[in-house]
């Protein structure tokens, strides 16, 4: 209730903001509550869509074994390692990440933190909404209502 979503929305140019602007360099890579991949698909196949080289991002997000496996058939957990891995993929300078740590094991939350540092040391910027904490080396902005 405190616009989370919707500060991510506005950055991703899919919502305008309410009053001044907001101006963004290069593109942008989004992952929010929408998979936003095909579902008849391998997932390999699928990621590609996005990146000649989904190989990173499903490796980054340790689901490389299922490349082969339609998105439909995915769990919930690997659905949601495979929104991270599509932006991975993208090699978009900036993330923009909705309740990344939503439906995330111990396992997907760590790999997605390398994988953020890992953006940041390569002069990438990653603009993550949550609730939940997340972790150490980031900047913490409190959204009031």
């Amino acid at each position: 209730g405190s616009g989370k979503s919707s500060l991510i929305r506005v950055a991703a140019g899919l919502l305008r903001p309410a009053a001044g602007s907001v101006a963004r360099n290069g593109q942008a890579a989004l992952a929010d509550e929408h998979l936003a991949l095909d579902r008849e698909l391998p997932l390999g196949r699928a990621l590609a869509f996005w990146n000649a080289k989904p190989g990173d991002g499903l490796e980054a997000m340790g689901i490389g074994h299922l490349a082969q496996v339609p998105v439909r058939l995915l769990s919930t957990g690997q659905a949601r390692r495979a929104r991270l891995a599509r932006v991975i993929a993208a090699e978009a300078p900036l993330w923009l990440l909705d309740e990344p740590l939503k439906g995330l094991d111990r396992d997907g939350a760590d790999r997605l933190a390398e994988a953020t540092a890992g953006h940041g040391r390569g002069g990438g910027a990653v603009l993550a909404a949550s609730h939940q904490a997340l972790g150490s080396g980031w900047r913490q902005l409190e959204l009031g209502a």
